[in-house]
């Protein structure tokens, strides 16, 4: 089981067992959950279909407000994703690139900070590079 999995697994249990959930208010957290997790999927499969430089922090943004739209699942689909894509993606770069991936700390708090802006309801084109196809 990977570790995004488990955090899944973990906040699923937590939030059944010590908020008292019920099983309504659960399968509507898991339907949230889920329609978020693809719209994540849907903004970075995206974001490697445009390959359009200075975009990411665009994508990050507009995956988090989509996915905390549909409530509070959605949102904490988000995080988890995005705090998972952070520390593996990042960590895995700077292994593969020996530290120089361009992905470092800076650039991964500047991810972060636009992924909280579209978690908190914040409009996504804040990040939206100049020139990047209306497709997206």
């Amino acid at each position: 089981m990977n570790s995004c999995t488990m955090k899944l697994f973990t906040g699923l249990v937590f939030c059944s067992l010590v908020l008292g959930v019920s099983s309504e208010s659960w399968f509507s957290f898991l339907g949230q959950a889920y329609d978020g997790a693809k719209d994540m999927w849907r903004a970075f499969s995206d974001m490697r279909e445009a390959n359009f430089k200075n975009s990411d922090k665009y994508f990050h943004a507009r995956g988090n407000y989509e996915a905390a739209q549909r409530g509070p699942g959605g949102a904490w689909a988000a995080e988890v994703i995005s705090d998972a894509r952070e520390d593996i993606y990042g960590r895995a770069l700077d292994l593969l690139k020996h530290g120089d991936s361009g992905h470092g700390l800076e650039d991964s708090m500047a991810d972060q900070e636009a992924n909280r802006w579209g978690r908190m309801g914040g409009n996504p084109n804040r990040y939206r590079p100049p020139g990047l196809p209306s497709k997206y």
